[in-house]
């Protein structure tokens, strides 16, 4: 498994944390790479990730809701949740990341640590979200690329 998809499951996994406490800040992002350790080669762009997605969760949860009309933001599952933030905020945000990596890895991502059915959900969600990317619905000002190892 790649540095990069580690890196996407510990955003996950900080940003579950996150969720579930109800509380968000780039401290406990920083608490957690210290109670947690990654690997060095998974920091800089966990860090991207996970930051990104904390500054701009207005926006990507904006962007959510729009799409999924029948389920609130809220009541997705925890997991599912962050997952979808993640991906979008790659999709959305960051120039370097093929469409097609991004929805594949979020897709994989959920079905190891969702539910059975989050797999489908993930990707009908994320499809929806390239679908307005591309037809010009959906405006965001992209960062720059996250930092290379």
């Amino acid at each position: 498994m790649g540095y990069r998809r580690r890196s996407r499951e510990f955003a996950m996994q900080a940003l579950f944390f996150m969720d579930i406490q109800g509380e968000t800040s780039e401290d406990l992002i920083e608490l957690f790479v210290e109670n947690f350790k990654p690997s060095k080669n998974m920091v800089p762009f966990f860090l991207t990730l996970s930051k990104g997605v904390l500054r701009n969760k207005n926006t990507i949860d904006s962007i959510l809701e729009q799409i999924s009309s029948n389920w609130r933001v809220g009541r997705m599952a925890c997991v599912d949740r962050n997952v979808i933030r993640i991906a979008i905020y790659e999709l959305c945000f960051l120039g370097d990341i093929p469409s097609k990596v991004a929805i594949n890895e979020a897709i994989d991502i959920g079905k190891r640590y969702g539910t059975e059915e989050s797999g489908a959900f993930i990707n009908g969600v994320l499809d929806s979200v390239l679908k307005l990317l591309e037809s010009g619905e959906i405006h965001v000002k992209r960062e720059p690329a996250p930092i290379p190892v």
